[in-house]
Formats: structure tokens, sequence, C-alpha cells
């Protein structure tokens, strides 16, 4: 392969040159301040509304449910951290998950030391929480259920449907971190009973710095940043159109493609794993085998290091993950991986790949036949998988 093979889609997305296009005449030509009052800003001011409107439709929501923010990490603590200054009279106790992306596991980590209680629900082996669990672990003053849609690492797609009955029927609010998912899979805010939702735009071939806070009708969530007017007095700060206009555009594609993506990206997906799975010994496959985002793969190799991994792929370039982005740089093994039963050492030698609807067999195939190789020279230096084929031979 004489170019790049980018398999970190998960990490960050390029941005498309139809969306490109659409934001160019934005930085130069219509560049005005759409909180400003004369007649050039009415097109920037257009722009946004029909961003919003392209949003609003991918989810099933209203223009006017769409909010504006600087991208996930954003959007999440301003759900969370809103909901409990709206909501606090009720109670101060939240519902999530232990695999949440640290924009959630963090946020609430503040909020315990401002006094709010956390159940951090557990996952089975493939990632998915029991709404059994969740069901048990409401209490009266329980003001806040926050579930992602699907797990950044491993994939997997939680039964989000079922989450927010059980919220509704309890009068709680359910939050959720849509940010892998939002675009990829269908999602609709009404039938799904979701009240705030979370998205990215560079998840999705939009710009990076610019993501969306959906939240429903009728809920009491407040400003969080303080300033001018914008987002109808939500969330202040000048408009950042280009991105915006950037956003709109890429779920608008995101909408009119999302079915034949899906198909093309789970065929390559379920090849990739079929024979990484059957191809290279040792292997574990994380996360639901079919439940889970068209485009992620997550295997454990064991008796190696992903970081070594890592380096190998990148010198034939392969551009892969261990995990999420956020975390890239943590020697510690992935917390979702702990949280669904691998034992520290298993855990440590973990790869994520994540397609694009650009990815090709042929690229998965280059890097099929590559990976077996790399493992192979990575067991043959490892003491551990020395010591392992010993006992194999002995038994």
């Amino acid at each position: 392969m004489d170019r790049i093979i980018y398999l970190d889609n998960a990490a960050t997305t390029q941005v498309s040159e139809a969306v490109l296009n659409e934001m160019l005449p934005f930085f130069r030509q219509t560049y005005s301040n759409p909180s400003a009052i004369y007649s050039f800003a009415e097109e920037s001011k257009k722009a946004i509304d029909k961003a919003r409107t392209q949003a609003a439709q991918l989810i099933g929501a209203k223009p006017e449910e769409i909010y504006f923010t600087g991208g996930g990490s954003e959007s999440d603590n301003w759900a969370l951290k809103a909901a409990v200054e709206a909501y606090s009279e009720k109670g101060k106790h939240i519902i999530t998950s232990k695999i949440e992306h640290h924009a959630i596991l963090h946020t609430c980590s503040y909020l315990e030391k401002l006094g709010c209680e956390i159940t951090y629900l557990d996952v089975d082996e493939n990632g998915k929480i029991s709404l059994d669990e969740l069901r048990n672990a409401i209490r009266p003053d329980t003001i806040l259920i926050t579930i992602m849609t699907a797990n950044n690492e491993i994939g997997t797609i939680e039964p989000i449907a079922e989450i927010g009955k059980i919220a509704h029927e309890n009068g709680i609010l359910f939050h959720t971190d849509a940010v892998q998912a939002y675009g990829h899979i269908p999602i609709h805010v009404d039938r799904m009973q979701i009240d705030m939702l979370s998205a990215s735009g560079h998840k999705f071939n939009a710009p990076k710095g610019v993501g969306i806070l959906y939240i429903r009708k009728g809920v009491k969530i407040r400003s969080f940043i303080h300033g001018g007017s914008q987002e109808r007095n939500r969330r202040a700060g000048t408009s950042n159109v280009p991105s915006i206009v950037g956003l709109g555009k890429a779920a608008q594609i995101m909408e009119e493609t999302m079915a034949e993506r899906i198909q093309q990206e789970t065929e390559i997906r379920d090849h990739l794993m079929k024979r990484v799975l059957s191809e290279i010994p040792y292997t574990r496959l994380n996360g639901h085998p079919t439940d889970r985002l068209p485009n992620n793969v997550n295997f454990c190799f064991q008796f190696i290091e992903g970081e070594s991994l890592l380096i190998l792929l990148d010198q034939i370039g392969v551009c892969a993950s261990s995990g999420s982005a956020c975390t890239s740089n943590s020697l510690d093994p992935s917390h979702v991986l702990l949280a669904i039963g691998l034992p520290h050492e298993i855990a440590h030698g973990s790869l994520r790949l994540t397609l694009s609807e650009e990815t090709t067999l042929a690229e998965i195939d280059f890097v099929v036949d590559e990976l077996k190789k790399i493992i192979e020279r990575l067991r043959n230096m490892s003491p551990l998988y020395e010591d392992f084929i010993k006992n194999q031979k002995r038994g």
C-alpha cells in the first residue's frame, strides 16, 4: 500500500469535500456575525437556521430543540451540570454506566464533589447494561439517567429505547451521549424517549470544535456558558458559522446515505472480524458480536502490548488505536475493557479499528495480512508466549 490506511474514524473523521465546499463561503464572502442587525448578517442567520433543521431531522427532533456547542464534551457537561442545577430540589442522584466516555465519568466525579450521588451500572461481557439493574437503581431522588447510545471503544449499542421508557415511567430525565452513534445508526428522539442528546461534528465528516445538544422542549435546562443571547439565551458566544454550516451539511449527508453506508460498512466489518478471529489464534472480539456500530471492531490479542502493535502498524501506514483517543497517552488499560471483565494483561493488548465509507476490502485484507505478521513477531519476542507454548506442548 502506497498511502495511509486510516482506520481510526472513531477518533475523528475527514471533513468531506461536500461539507468543506458548503463551509467555504462563510469564511470570506458571507463572514458576518449573525447576531448583527444589518442585512449583511441575514445570510449567516439563515445558514444557521438551515443547519439547525438539518441536524434536527437526522434524529427526528424539532429545529428549536437543537443547540450548537463546541463539541461532544461540552454538550455532555452542559446536560449533566445543568440538570443538577435545575432539578436539585427533587434530588441529586444520577444513574450512569461504568463504560461511559470520560466526558461523562469525569463530570460525574466533579458532581460528586458537589454533593451528588452517582450510581455506576455494571455491564455484561459484551458491554450492555442490565435493564433490571437500572430499574433497581432508581430512587425517589433520581433526577437523571445518562447512558451512551453506543460505546466509543467496543462499539456495543445500548438498549436506548428501553432505557428511555424506564426513565419516563419513573419521571426521570434521560440523556444519551450519542457522539459515536449520531449519523451512523438510526436514532429517533421521540420513539426512544430521549430528553437530551449529545453529538460532535468531527465524528461524522464535519469539522472539529462544533457539536450539538438536543434538549427536548419543556426540559428545564439553563444556560451553561453565560454572556450574550446566542442560542436562544442558552449558550453564549459568537456563533461559529462555518463549522455550524458544515455540521448541518454533514448531518444531511449522513441521513441521505445512512442505509447504504450501514450495509457497506457492516459487510467490511464482518469480513475483518471473520478473518482476524479465524486466522490469528488467542484473539478475543470485544463488544457485542452483532449489536454494534457498523464501523467498529475491537480485538484483544494475548501476549502482546497494544502500544507496540500500534507503532508497527504505523510504520506500514496504518492508523489505528487501542481505545479512546481521549486517553491515548495513558498507560492504564481501558476502563471499558476492565468493566467487561478482562484482566489487565489481556486488556493491554487491545486494538480498535474503525472504518469509514471509503474503507475498502482490499485495504482490510492488506491490514489483516500485515497484522498476522506483526502479532507473530511480537509474540515471538514475548517470554509469556514462550512459556505458554511450552506448557501447551507439555499438556
